[in-house]
């Protein structure tokens, strides 16, 4: 039996840059559904509920962080999220909102389609590997299998993305990951990429567990290398 073709949203009020971007992801394969402002674009995904949303920051009407924010009650889709401002608080401000990747336009269609096919073709983590269990770092329980995560008995909501990475880490928590090394395991991939969206994602990952990245229990930094989980 063949595999379901994936669905990719694209949501750019430029319609040349969706229509480019859209031939080009056809060629590979996906099923491209447009949008060009906001309200249509969560009418689109809420409909297609597509395996990811190219999402433009800036748009008429509900911006990209907005819609962002709405996606992320009702949808686990990866989101990329465009931005034509290099500032670095913009893409931060993305990702805090559920946005997994972003990129800055000017960019080139293969760059975009090289992070979609990323995204997609990625494996959970050590996917033929059985589930271990639960494990425990103090108040901090990790279920691979259930993809659940409490701290202090309390579900703790995470996304895809930041699920991947507290299972990453805390599948060897005596190893230090590099930046390159999580972008490879969690992304699919480090090319084309730096490592602040590691560090947004440990960021927003240590909001939601209640850990203080200046006495870290659980994610730590090691500073000039990269982070490792605290001990169990």
């Amino acid at each position: 039996m063949s595999e379901p073709v994936q669905v990719v949203v694209v949501v750019d009020d430029e319609v040349p840059l969706v229509q480019l971007v859209t031939r080009y992801l056809e060629r590979e394969g996906y099923r491209v559904y447009p949008a060009h402002e906001g309200h249509q674009a969560l009418e689109v995904i809420e409909r297609v509920e597509p395996d990811v949303i190219v999402l433009d920051l800036m748009l008429p009407g509900v911006d990209g962080l907005e819609i962002a924010r709405q996606v992320r009650t009702f949808s686990d889709a990866y989101i990329l999220m465009l931005t034509a401002k290099a500032d670095e608080v913009d893409r931060i401000v993305g990702l805090s909102v559920g946005a997994d990747d972003y990129l800055t336009k000017p960019f080139s269609p293969r760059e975009l389609v090289a992070r979609v096919q990323a995204m997609l073709r990625r494996p959970r983590v050590d996917r033929d590997e059985p589930p271990t269990g639960v494990r425990r770092f103090g108040g901090l329980e990790i279920d691979s299998g259930a993809r659940e995560v409490h701290v202090d008995e309390e579900l703790v909501d995470l996304t895809r993305i930041e699920f991947d990475l507290l299972d990453t880490l805390s599948r060897e928590p005596r190893v230090v990951f590099s930046l390159e090394q999580l972008l490879d395991r969690v992304w699919g991939s480090s090319e084309y990429r730096d490592g602040h969206v590691v560090a947004v994602h440990v960021a927003n990952l240590r909001g939601k567990l209640g850990d203080d990245p200046d006495d870290a229990r659980y994610v730590r930094t090691v500073r000039g290398v990269g982070y490792r989980m605290g001990e169990p």
